[in-house]
């Protein structure tokens, strides 16, 4: 990782989240100087497994409150911001529209707008997801494709997008947008997503539970690849303005079924089981993958991790965290 970021003072928004704890922790020890938005305080989160809490400065707070967030930026002397707080479960959207709206619409505006007013802030990067795209016709999605989400979480990620990029288009405003299919890894506590529910399942002798059909095709990302390339895009944008208000897709570029996901968990487990299908999922998109040729291309990056190594990582982590009681400490 770059010098930029010894001592450099970082905002994180969302840091007890999945992909929030890793990067906070890659950004701790690449020397960065972290301050957390905190809104609720997670028991057994991520970033308090990892020490991080004691690491950085937690304040304690909402990002619909701009008030609150201008003095975030101001009195911690802000110059790299990562807005990653979001309600990110589709069901829940489905089922507290409002509440997903007020916190991944009207909260990306507001950090934007508090980072407009704070003259210290060089870069700016609003986590959207390939959710913004809607349901589109022709695949991989790529970067030039229209933003046509229709249902509730989909929607908020499409206006939190476009919105980051009007700040550009109209403020010159320093940000970037990056989309990633669905984040996987250790620190996800989201029972109801298909990776770490299955697992859990399986460590308590049970079959997983697939929600959807199970022929639903996603583009899975392992998350510490998702939390390292948001530093490189920072690097990227620090050292060449050319950039400043893209988007870019982050991803495996690999399609992959809900079934055979469950299966590969299924055999680095070496579990008996066969997944209960229960096909009760609605309103979410059939088959989902990004192409990630413009991050390649204009940032030099790549993924680390191959999905099986990724896997047994992520495999290892629910172990531990499930198995002894302290590691929930």
């Amino acid at each position: 990782m770059s010098e930029l970021w010894v001592d450099r003072r970082v905002l994180v928004t969302g840091a007890t989240g999945l992909l929030g704890s890793w990067l906070v922790q890659d950004l701790v020890d690449a020397g960065a100087k972290v301050v957390a938005i905190v809104r609720d305080q997670v028991t057994g989160s991520n970033l308090r497994r990892l020490g991080l809490d004691s690491r950085i400065d937690l304040v304690s707070g909402a990002v619909e409150d701009q008030p609150f967030v201008e003095r975030v930026l101001g009195e911690y002397e802000v110059r790299s911001v990562f807005h990653l707080a979001a309600q990110t479960i589709v069901g829940i959207a489905n089922r507290n529209p409002m509440s997903t709206f007020e916190t991944n619409v009207r909260g990306t505006w507001i950090v934007l707008e508090a980072c407009r007013r704070s003259p210290l802030v060089k870069e700016i990067v609003v986590a959207s997801s390939d959710k913004a795209y809607g349901d589109q016709p022709v695949l991989p999605y790529t970067e030039d494709a229209r933003l046509e989400g229709r249902h509730p979480y989909d929607v908020s990620k499409s206006c939190a997008d476009l919105i980051a990029r009007s700040y550009f288009e109209t403020f010159a405003s320093p940000v970037c947008v990056t989309r990633c299919g669905n984040l996987y890894g250790g620190g996800d506590l989201n029972w109801n997503r298909i990776v770490p529910g299955t697992i859990r399942s399986i460590i308590r002798g049970e079959a997983p539970v697939i929600r959807s059909d199970g022929q639903f095709i996603r583009d899975y990302f392992f998350v510490k690849d998702g939390a390292r390339a948001m530093l490189h895009l920072v690097e990227c944008m620090a050292r060449d303005r050319s950039v400043l208000g893209e988007a870019f897709n982050f991803s495996n570029e690999l399609q992959m079924n809900v079934v055979d996901l469950v299966a590969r968990i299924l055999r680095l487990m070496k579990s008996p089981f066969e997944p209960d299908i229960r096909d009760e999922a609605t309103h979410e998109i059939r088959h989902q993958y990004l192409s990630a040729e413009k991050a390649r291309r204009l940032l030099g990056w790549h993924p680390r991790y191959e999905m099986e190594a990724a896997l047994a990582e992520t495999i290892e982590w629910y172990r531990a965290y499930l198995v002894d009681p302290s590691a929930r400490a």
